[in-house]
């Protein structure tokens, strides 16, 4: 049996006399009206509200009965269920030799959401070991990069050749590109060098 004097009843009880915020204080306050039977004004005023306000309130009540003063607890927000029968699911799967991402990846394709990291949670509380590395052919046929031939110097063709291209006019800018890394010139500088040159000899 828990004993309590007087001076602790009474700090305990203003939680409830003295809310705290604005949803405690209309929790309190509809309480007193509709369940202790408090006359209207009473209540209003043991609780701060007007008598206007008051009735607004008593009305939209009235109007939801059904709405929420308290936070549903993380468990109560869950779906039911819901937990359970993922933790079966990745539990049915992993016993098919499925790793994390594999495991993860089958709840997705059924639109279950479960990120790998969730589901190495679930089988380490369950005593699942770690899987053994495996080689690409015991792993489950799924989409996965797919691997370049090994490049052959060998095969390298420099034969001239003719090709179209809507940018081939960028191909003229490319000596202009090579002499200004020799030469240590801007491209446009090399430019107009050329072009005067070009001006020069063609004269001759």
């Amino acid at each position: 049996m828990i004993a309590y004097n007087s001076r602790d009843r009474l700090t305990v009880a203003r939680r409830f006399l003295e809310p705290a915020n604005s949803t405690h204080r209309q929790y309190e306050a509809l309480r007193a009206f509709f369940v202790d039977r408090v006359p209207s004004a009473e209540a209003a005023a043991r609780f701060g509200y007007t008598p206007g306000s008051f009735r607004i309130l008593v009305h939209e009540f009235r109007t939801q009965p059904e709405r929420d003063f308290f936070l549903p607890t993380a468990r109560q927000g869950r779906p039911p269920g819901k937990q359970k029968r993922l933790r079966d699911l990745v539990i049915a799967l992993r016993k098919q030799n499925l790793s994390v991402h594999d495991i993860s990846r089958s709840l997705a394709r059924d639109g279950e959401s479960l990120s790998p990291a969730a589901v190495a949670t679930i089988l380490d509380e369950e005593g699942f070991a770690k899987l053994p590395r495996r080689r690409d052919e015991e792993r489950p046929d799924h989409p996965r990069p797919t691997v370049a031939d090994p490049a052959d110097v060998r095969q390298l063709d420099l034969s001239p050749r003719h090709f179209r291209t809507k940018f081939g006019g960028l191909f003229l800018f490319l000596p202009y590109r090579f002499l200004s890394r020799i030469c240590g010139l801007s491209p446009v500088r090399v430019m107009r060098q050329g072009r005067a040159y070009a001006s020069l000899f063609s004269g001759i």
